[in-house]
């Protein structure tokens, strides 16, 4: 996978909710938990996400656990889209280092 700039917060969302296999309806409650509904990703952001995501080796179809339903299509982390959630990540770390030392949070 090459390089690319930042990810999207959706993006970047459903990466962290595809550390163990899921499914499109369980991303989009995983993702509303985490971040105590302030992120709700719809299905057409998620699935078009997740076609890119494939399309670029970050994640692959994987087996759905405890799912008797077997039309339900469940994904996981590649290698390479692990790779690309840590890189962001420390991305955002860095980004929230440097902000630190210069946003004055004090009102005026």
């Amino acid at each position: 996978m090459k390089k690319r700039g930042p990810l999207t917060e959706s993006t970047y969302y459903i990466l962290l909710a595809l550390q163990e296999p899921n499914h499109g309806y369980g991303m989009m409650q995983m993702i509303e938990k985490i971040t105590e509904g302030e992120v709700e990703i719809g299905p057409g952001t998620l699935y078009g996400a997740l076609g890119k995501l494939e399309k670029q080796g970050a994640i692959q179809t994987a087996t759905c656990p405890d799912s008797s339903d077997e039309r339900r299509k469940c994904y996981v982390l590649t290698d390479e889209g692990h790779n690309l959630l840590v890189e962001e990540y420390q991305r955002m770390k860095r980004v929230v280092a440097i902000s630190s030392e210069c946003v004055k949070e004090d009102a005026k």
